[in-house]
């Protein structure tokens, strides 16, 4: 059955940014919230999305209504479900508004007879749900048809994208005519860059707004570790060859107090020579999705650290069957296990694919926090890309990052200051090159990473993004 269901988020202390951000931002940050309290009175206000783990808009949605609700502020998550079908067919829409070809599938009258079928429904248990002065946030292409029937009943309707393409094309251009008989039907539409605004949400004048994602400096995912609390964690989750498991340190707190322990083992895919805690790391933590190009980071890897070099490469990526609206994730895993083992015999041995455990997201957090923290690098040579927040969060880590020159990715790095920008994600040598040179060069990879933590406290941390929203919500309900 097709129905949304709530997420249980537990309340968030704002105190817990005091120590992030400084004063003039601390004063900024009450009193916008102050405003936010006020508009939503007697309201309460709805995040849907479809899924509540495995990709940065779940992630975002955790801490996000976790301060609002500590606030007092009634902030509340829905997901959607739906049928395989439905989720093949935005997994086509996410691929093509990247501009990129996907499955090659059709977006036919009977795929949106699909689509209008399953987002019909899920609305209608959205509605028995929210109240009539309500304000509704749908996030990404899976929500976006549930904007006419919630909009046609007075409520206030924003749909956030999340995704885009820096340059349109006939492929995105294909799936913005999919989607423009809904999204033009919300009050706002909220996107990451001025870029993927398309020309339809333009040329009918309805409010558009550019918001960047965030991430929470606090939460599992990027709170700090010591190197014992990374040493036992890694080794406890089996991407560590030195076990400490029996460690004490191997706890993490929790963003609603208490602490708690990695216990689950990753599933990795390995010729068994685990890095050692000196081992020099290189890291890449997506998906398992061929926009995040893992054979391109491995062969470009291999090809530039070739026989006996010291350094390993960890493409790390969610359980399969973990993430409901991604079903190209065990396909994605198989072509990637059949490139590892066709890699010579000496590289292979220093590079694993690792499936982190999804159970306990919290923990899963820990683990991919752990994993950044311990690499030298952090990779993320996406294809497309909408935001990136795994460079965020490397970055957040004082981490030298290798991206590609893609999507909100170039909003985040200033090439050669706060990271190493790669202009053609397809260029295996210059990536390559990027990497010998700061393995190299380790007081560069040291500045880099200084910097890139720096730039992200002054622009990627939700007090900015909050600001945006409360900014937002206040021409919207005062109109």
């Amino acid at each position: 059955m097709v129905s949304a269901r709530e997420v249980e988020v537990p309340p968030l202390s704002l105190e817990r940014m005091r120590g992030l951000i400084d004063e003039e931002e601390w004063q900024r940050l009450e009193g916008s919230l102050s405003m936010a309290q006020t508009l939503l009175a007697e309201r309460k206000l709805w995040n849907v999305n479809s899924t509540a783990a495995g990709g940065g808009v779940a992630e975002m949605l955790w801490s996000w209504v976790g301060l609002a609700r500590g606030l007092g502020i009634d902030m509340r998550w829905l997901t959607i479900s739906g049928v395989a079908e439905f989720f093949a067919l935005t997994k086509r829409l996410h691929n093509l508004l990247h501009g990129e070809v996907g499955d090659g599938g059709d977006l036919g009258e009977a795929e949106r007879e699909v689509y209008e079928s399953v987002t019909s429904a899920n609305a209608e248990t959205v509605l028995e749900a929210i109240g009539p002065r309500d304000v509704v946030f749908l996030h990404d292409p899976q929500t976006a048809g549930l904007i006419p029937r919630l909009a046609g009943t007075g409520r206030t309707v924003i749909w956030r994208c999340h995704i885009g393409a820096d340059e349109t094309n006939d492929l995105s251009r294909k799936a913005w005519g999919f989607l423009a008989p809904y999204i033009t039907q919300a009050d706002a539409c909220v996107f990451s860059r001025d870029a993927y605004v398309p020309d339809v949400c333009r040329e009918s004048g309805m409010t558009v707004a550019i918001v960047p994602p965030s991430i929470d400096g606090l939460s599992p995912k990027n709170q700090e570790m010591t190197p014992d609390q990374i040493g036992a964690i890694l080794g406890h989750a089996g991407l560590l060859a030195e076990d400490r498991r029996d460690g004490a340190a191997a706890i993490f707190t929790r963003p609603a107090g208490g602490t708690a322990r990695v216990e689950r083992r990753c599933e990795v895919i390995s010729d068994g020579f685990l890095p050692g805690p000196e081992t020099p790391l290189v890291t890449q933590v997506s998906r398992w999705d061929r926009l995040k190009d893992p054979i391109g980071v491995m062969r470009g890897f291999a090809e530039a650290l070739p026989g006996d070099a010291l350094p390993h490469l960890v493409l790390a990526g969610p359980s399969l069957g973990s993430v409901a609206d991604d079903p190209d994730g065990v396909a994605v895993l198989a072509e990637t296990e059949e490139a590892w083992r066709a890699l010579d015999p000496k590289v292979r041995n220093r590079v694993h694919l690792a499936c982190l455990p999804m159970e306990d997201l919290e923990e899963n957090a820990a683990i991919v926090n752990a994993l950044q923290r311990q690499s030298s690098i952090v990779v993320q040579k996406s294809l497309k890309e909408g935001f990136g927040l795994t460079v965020t969060e490397a970055m957040w880590k004082a981490r030298p990052v290798v991206a590609s020159a893609t999507g909100g990715i170039r909003d985040q790095i200033v090439d050669g200051v706060t990271g190493v920008l790669l202009p053609d994600p397809l260029d295996l040598d210059a990536y390559g090159a990027a990497l010998v040179r700061l393995f190299e060069e380790p007081e560069r990879a040291q500045r880099i990473g200084e910097a890139a933590r720096d730039s992200v406290r002054a622009s990627f941390l939700e007090n900015r993004h909050t600001l945006q929203y409360v900014d937002l919500l206040s021409r919207l309900l005062t109109r």
